[in-house]
């Protein structure tokens, strides 16, 4: 199978560097916090002879069948132990996260012969290693739903499963929503139907897809789509700007979809690191982040749009500034913004115009399009469409 996301992997790697060093332990509890409890589980998959570490945050305030469910995909070389500080902000509020190890494309690249590196990337990015990947989120789901896995089946919302991830995370995710490619002629469809939304942070192009727009047609949930100007994927003999993650979510047709865009930042900023994008920024950017996924999970599943009002408003100065070209209704869609001017563009197309496709993708507002049921500052960089 040849590796449909191999430039992604690669890129990824080396943007993310190596990351947080600690290892899960195997207990079944590891630690009590006043919001959660975090539970660490090994399951295996005998079906398909895999190995499924995870770890649970489970808030501590909880309530039969009205707890919602985040599974979570970690990026290339990551594990269950990252992204804490999403898990914690969810758990705050009531909500449970999943965070699931991928073998294969975990942590476990960084160890052993730093020469063959590039060898093992390429291999975590073979069409079947992507295929496991959405497998393990559908096993861990599976799991979870079980009432012989423990307590936690008979609270789960199931009308509020979540799923999220971070770079080749955020593949995975959208893959598990209903991204699809073809392979000897026929399309391979990878949905989870129990999915309900999709949060996507800083996901990279489906590389060697030459219809985005068909690889996402089959796309029915919410997604929320988060990047910044500078989430940037640089090696030698290639490069991919945050305009990747913009033609992401310009390629799904839904239109109940959000996308924002941070100032500065970098790729790996969205990790649990503490100072990749500024010492500065970096937290503000993890606070944001973790707001901006409460607020869109109140407009997903309640249709509330008050706290993206509110988050627009207290986050204005950190987002990128885009010129609104046009809006359009919140309770479908949204406002769409020229990024032009904010994302860097790759060197071969410095000093380059926008083409006049390019242009007309920005129409200008039209009469009546600004009608919403709370006004959003989108030019702060919250942009929908």
């Amino acid at each position: 199978m040849r590796s449909w996301l191999a430039a992604m992997a690669l890129a990824c790697a080396v943007a993310m560097a190596l990351p947080e060093g600690a290892h899960a332990q195997n207990a079944q509890v590891q630690q009590e916090h006043t919001a959660f409890r975090a539970i660490d589980f090994d399951w295996r998959d005998t079906s398909r002879s895999r190995e499924i570490p995870a770890r649970l945050y489970w808030p501590t305030e909880v309530s039969p069948g009205r707890v919602p469910l985040i599974v979570f995909s970690h990026g290339m070389g990551g594990s269950r132990n990252g992204y804490t500080y999403l898990a914690a902000r969810w758990a705050a509020h009531g909500i449970a996260s999943l965070h699931v190890q991928h073998i294969g494309s975990d942590a476990s690249l960084w160890r052993g012969n730093p020469f063959e590196l590039v060898g093992r990337l390429q291999a975590a990015t073979r069409d079947d290693e992507a295929a496991a990947r959405v497998g393990d989120l559908r096993f861990a789901l599976d799991q979870m739903l079980l009432f012989a896995t423990g307590p936690y089946a008979r609270f789960i919302d199931m009308r509020r499963i979540v799923v999220a991830g971070h770079s080749y995370g955020a593949n995975t995710a959208l893959l598990t929503v209903g991204a699809r490619v073809i392979r000897d002629g026929r399309w391979l469809d990878f949905r989870d139907r129990r999915f309900k939304a999709a949060i996507v942070i800083s996901a990279p192009p489906f590389y060697g897809e030459s219809d985005l727009s068909s690889v996402l047609a089959n796309i029915a949930v919410p997604t929320l789509h988060v990047t910044a100007t500078q989430d940037v994927i640089r090696i030698p003999g290639f490069y991919s700007s945050a305009r990747d993650r913009v033609a992401i979510f310009d390629a799904i047709a839904n239109r109940r979809k959000l996308l924002v865009m941070f100032r500065g930042g970098s790729h790996s900023i969205f990790t649990d690191r503490a100072l990749t994008g500024g010492p500065g920024l970096n937290p503000k950017v993890k606070e944001a982040t973790g707001e901006l996924t409460l607020a869109f999970l109140d407009y997903a599943f309640a249709g509330d749009s008050r706290s993206l009002a509110q988050w627009s408003s207290d986050w204005q100065d950190i987002l990128a500034q885009p010129t609104i070209r046009n809006a359009m209704l919140i309770s479908g869609a949204s406002a769409r913004a020229d990024l032009q001017d904010n994302v860097p563009a790759p060197p071969a197309e410095k000093g380059r115009a926008m083409t006049d496709e390019q242009r007309k993708s920005y129409a200008p507002l039209r009469d009546g399009g600004r009608r919403a049921a709370a006004e959003i500052d989108w030019s702060a960089s919250a942009s929908r469409r």
